[in-house]
Parts: structure tokens; C-alpha cells; sequence
């Protein structure tokens, strides 16, 4: 009996102690839960606000926060009961799984391949062998394939002739997309787009290769992407030429470090921006990128000669000698970057908690707020609420910094913040009397932010040459995400078209036409 009274009070004390377990486990998962919602919740406004904290704390803050995000839902999973042996095990059996928020379907372009579990001969009640189907119960796992080299092999058939004894055969062999190469254009723009848009330098993506079976040194790679560059060359001036032909471009640059003898050297990858779309405008997209070993102000002049406009850039002395009022064909007007203004003012309220500083940032994010609502409405109707409601906030804002100023040293911080406004007030203010100019230079920005994701995995371009190239294949790709292009599908079909395209029809490879054109030929095969 006693026995029996212990071994009662042994149980109940390993339920009170499972129990007291499992309501930790509890508090621990919803801990957790939250934190990832806050996470999520604190991410998703940082890539929502364009003129916030994204720019100004940089983009280090919410790279940080997204791998807190991975590690915290890895860690979560790993200490969930559920995915514990033992448990899927006996889910299994029982056919219970652990309930799990809904989950969007999978596409349903991607191809099925159905698994049927073999049904029982029998009923496992009473053993009779009349079943009858009542429906099925479908679950989908979303599985990838290894990717497979396959060899092309084209073949040309000779025949002769019984009565003339004449060899025919078809005059010539496909084209290959590159001089001297065996590559297909698939594998050119995987190579391409794993370089410039997926940052992978092209020893691992040999590396790479080689654990798949396939031996490509870097050495080959190079010679492919150097050929594919020059065979896309016709493509990058195109390009070009439509991204001068905008009457309005936005401009910035980027560091690219540069190996030289036994050392490397900054250099710098320069981008124009033609983005038409925050007023309407139909022109496409479009960015151009060039290079140059150094930053003076002869590079974006000779980058920019013939052409005349607003160009949207922050205030870099360099481009000053295309301010000249005397210059040919025409002065190019300045449009200052209202984020690049805030920038300086928003660390010392973030920071130093400087009152000044912080009454400035709330007065630029109140001409920014009225500036959302009018994004992508036509320029006629974004100079209209201009001049009726930022105007008075702008003359207001530039009006308080100028009385700010009087009582403030001009070597404080706050001082130097405001000057960088007060020094070019016809460029700060020049978006209020033209609907197409934008608040922001973030397209630029935008357009370069590869670049420096890439640095941090390439860490420096061979060569001058190779910094070219790079600005010549970022064009390519750049331009094609602003067309909402996948590049990768895009230099597949261009690398393999081009060599037979008529230069008349070379337009018709650009992004936002090759898109179009996919578009009405899907539609025709419907």
C-alpha cells in the first residue's frame, strides 16, 4: 500500500514539475512570438519609409534587425515540441500536426508531380474489399530540383547527290552568343547575374561549378563575361541614349575600391537616373552607370556633355561646372535632395537631442508627408498643391532657419546642418515651381545600392577595365529591375537574339519593350 501511495506521489510530482515545464516553454514561445512581431512590424516601417530612418541610421541598423528576425524564428522553430523526432512521429501516425498560421498557396505556374500513397485493399474494420473512393486529402511540399548541365549538340547533316554526286549540307552552325565560346546564353546569364546582381565573384561561382561536376575555371568565366560585355555593348548605348534624352536625371556616385600595383585605389561608379513615373510621365526607367579612378568634377562633365536639364544630385562641387551659365548647349539647372538636407539635422535630434535640430526635422517631415500625396499624379496637378500648401511650409521652414541662424555660432553643428539649405535656396526650392522635380534623390541612391551590397563580397575591381564592365553590366541589370524585368531571363533571350538582330530592331531588346513584347506573345498562346 505504501508502495502504491509513493509511487502515486512520485507521478504527481512529475506532472507538477511537466506542467510547470511546459508553462515556461509557454511563456518562452509567446516571448519569442512577440519579438517577432515587433521585429517584423519595426521592419516592414523601416522599408516603408523612404525619408526616415532607413537613410539616415543606414542600412547597417536594418540589416541587423532582419538577421535578429532569421535567428530569432530559426531558434523558435528549433525549441518548437513539435518538431521534436518523437513528436513528428507520432503526428504522423495519428495524422495531428502542429497548427501553423495559413500560408499562401504556392504558384501555380510551378509544375506538380503527384504522389499517390497506395490505398488499403481492405477495410480495416471488417476486411471487405468493396471501397469505394469519397475524394483524396492533398498536401504539397515545395521541393527544388538540383540544377542540370546538359551539352547541345547542333548537327549538320551532309547528303549526296545519287544523280550529280554533290555534297549538301546546311550552310552554316548556329551562332554562338559570344566569339570563341561553347557557352549557351542561359549559363552567360547566370554567370552575369550571379556577378552584378547576386554579388557572387566569379572564383566561388567556379568553386561552384566544380561541386556540380563541371569544371569552368575563373580564368574562362572571365573571358565569358568580357565577351558577353562587348556583345551587349550595341544594348549599353542604347541605353545611353535614352537616359540623355530625359529632361530631368538624377545623379550621385558610389566608392568602388580598384586594385593597382600592390595596392588599391578609390574609385568611383557614377549613376544617372531617368525615372519619369513619381509624375506620370510615360517615358520608361532607366539608369546608366560609368566609371573613373577618381572623384573630380571633369568626369561628370564629360558624362553629362551635350546635355542639358534639371539634374536631381546633392551637393557635390563637381558638378558645379555644369551650373555655368555660359555653358554649351545650355546651363544645367540643380534640384537639391531634401533627404540629403534632413540627413545632417536628423542625427543631431536623434543624437545629440538638439531642440533646433529636432523642431527642423519636423518641419522638413511635414513637407515630405504632404509630398506622399501627390506622388505619381501629373505634373500639372503636383505643381498645383505646391504652390498652394508646401510652398508656405518651405518659405516658413527657410524663413525659422534663417532667424536660427542669427543666434547661433556658424561653427556649431546645427549652424553647419542648416547652411547646407540656406547656402542653395534656388535649389532646395526649385521643385516648387516644376511638377516633374522630386523631393529626394533617392532614386540614385536606389540605383547604387547594389554596389554596395557587392563590395562587401567582391571587395575591389581588378582594373579600371573591370571597373568599366561593371558599370556596363549594371546598367544592364539596373534598368532592367526598374522595368520590373527578371535580368536573369531578360540576357538569357537578349545574349541569344542579339548577334541576329537587326540594328533598326535593337530597340526591341531594351527592357521595357522585350517585357511588353513576352506580354503580348504570352497573351496570343492563351
Amino acid at each position: 500500500m505504501e508502495t502504491g501511495i509513493s509511487e502515486i506521489d512520485r507521478l504527481r510530482a512529475a506532472l507538477a514539475a511537466s506542467e510547470v515545464a511546459r508553462q515556461e516553454a509557454e511563456r518562452r514561445a509567446t516571448g519569442a512570438e512577440a519579438m517577432v512581431a515587433h521585429l517584423k512590424l519595426l521592419i516592414a516601417k523601416m522599408r516603408q519609409d523612404r525619408f526616415g530612418a532607413s537613410s539616415e541610421r543606414g542600412r547597417c541598423l536594418l540589416e541587423q534587425l532582419e538577421l535578429e528576425l532569421e535567428d530569432l524564428e530559426t531558434a523558435i522553430a528549433e525549441d518548437d515540441p513539435a518538431n521534436a523526432p518523437e513528436t513528428m512521429a507520432r503526428a504522423s501516425e495519428t495524422g495531428v500536426e502542429r497548427q501553423r498560421p495559413a500560408r499562401r498557396p504556392f504558384p501555380a505556374a510551378l509544375p506538380r508531380e503527384r504522389v499517390v500513397i497506395p490505398a488499403p485493399v481492405h477495410c480495416p474494420c471488417c476486411g471487405s474489399s468493396r471501397l469505394a473512393k469519397l475524394g483524396e486529402s492533398m498536401t504539397e511540399t515545395l521541393e527544388v530540383v538540383p540544377r542540370q548541365f546538359r551539352v547541345i549538340q547542333t548537327v549538320r547533316e551532309k547528303f549526296s547527290c545519287r544523280d550529280c554526286e554533290s555534297i549538301t549540307q546546311p550552310p552554316a552552325a548556329p551562332f554562338h552568343p559570344i566569339a570563341r565560346g561553347r557557352a549557351g546564353p542561359w549559363l552567360l546569364s547566370t554567370i552575369l547575374t550571379g556577378k552584378f546582381a547576386d554579388h557572387l565573384p566569379l572564383n566561388r561561382q567556379s568553386a561552384a561549378f566544380v561541386r556540380e561536376g563541371i569544371d569552368l575555371d575563373t580564368s574562362t568565366l572571365a573571358d565569358w563575361v568580357g565577351a558577353s560585355t562587348a556583345t551587349l555593348a550595341p544594348l549599353i548605348a542604347q541605353i545611353r541614349a535614352h537616359v540623355l534624352a530625359a529632361h530631368r536625371l538624377h545623379g550621385d556616385d558610389t566608392t568602388v575600391p580598384v586594385l593597382a600595383k600592390s595596392r588599391t585605389v578609390t574609385g568611383r561608379l557614377w549613376t544617372y537616373v531617368r525615372d519619369d513615373r513619381p509624375f506620370g510621365g510615360p517615358a520608361p526607367p532607366a539608369a546608366w552607370f560609368r566609371y573613373s579612378r577618381d572623384r573630380k568634377g571633369e568626369h561628370p562633365t564629360e558624362h553629362l556633355a551635350g546635355w542639358s536639364g534639371i539634374l536631381q544630385s546633392d551637393a557635390y562641387g563637381g558638378y558645379n561646372r555644369l551650373f555655368d551659365a555660359d555653358r554649351k548647349p545650355a546651363p544645367v539647372m540643380p534640384a537639391g535632395c531634401w533627404a540629403h538636407a534632413r540627413r545632417g539635422l536628423f542625427r543631431l535630434a536623434e543624437l545629440g537631442r538638439a531642440p533646433l535640430a529636432v523642431e527642423a526635422v519636423r518641419r522638413i517631415d511635414a513637407i515630405f508627408e504632404a509630398e506622399r500625396a501627390i506622388n505619381g499624379a501629373t505634373s500639372a496637378q503636383r505643381l498645383a498643391v505646391r504652390q498652394e500648401s508646401i510652398a508656405p511650409m518651405v518659405d516658413g521652414l527657410l524663413a525659422w532657419m534663417r532667424e536660427s541662424c542669427t543666434r547661433l555660432s556658424k561653427k556649431t553643428p546645427v549652424a553647419t546642418a542648416m547652411a547646407y539649405i540656406l547656402r542653395r535656396p534656388e535649389s532646395f526650392t526649385r521643385f516648387l515651381s516644376d511638377g516633374r522635380i522630386c523631393l529626394t534623390n533617392n532614386a540614385a541612391e536606389r540605383a547604387l545600392r547594389g554596389i554596395a551590397l557587392g563590395r562587401k563580397a567582391w571587395l575591389f575591381a581588378g582594373s579600371d577595365r573591370g571597373g568599366q564592365r561593371a558599370a556596363d553590366m549594371y546598367s544592364l541589370i539596373v534598368t532592367a529591375k526598374l522595368n520590373d524585368v527578371d535580368p536573369q531571363a531578360w540576357l538569357a533571350d537578349v545574349l541569344a537574339r542579339i548577334n541576329d538582330q537587326p540594328v533598326s530592331r535593337l530597340h526591341e531588346l531594351l527592357p521595357w519593350n522585350w517585357k511588353n513584347t513576352r506580354h503580348a506573345n504570352h497573351t496570343q498562346a492563351a
